[in-house]
């Protein structure tokens, strides 16, 4: 099997005890996995898209980070978030505006 070149990782705010805590999961990141996991196949991006635990982020949540690069974006809400996430990838750049400053 071959590693993929990115992995990008979507906070799904769960915690030790498995339970649901924080914001990203209220702000529909579950939801928001199948539309990335489709936008990465779509655009033949080499990237796996990975639920995690909870990141401790939750007030600029929901989190996704996307790497080897270590972009730390925020707010990933909605379809055109990861839309813009996803082309700035496909440029081989962050999408900027939505970067943790």
């Amino acid at each position: 099997m071959e590693k993929p070149k990115h992995l990008i990782l979507c906070c799904a705010s769960f915690r030790m005890k498995g339970e649901p805590k924080g914001i990203c999961h209220k702000k529909g990141s579950h939801s928001l996995l199948g539309y990335m996991e489709e936008g990465v196949l779509d655009r033949d991006i080499d990237a796996r898209v990975i639920s995690t635990g909870c990141m401790k982020q939750c007030e600029d949540g929901p989190v996704v980070i996307v790497m080897p690069e270590n972009y730390w974006y925020k707010g990933i809400d909605s379809e055109d978030a990861v839309d813009e996430i996803l082309d700035a990838l496909e440029g081989g750049e962050a999408a900027e505006e939505r970067l943790f400053t």
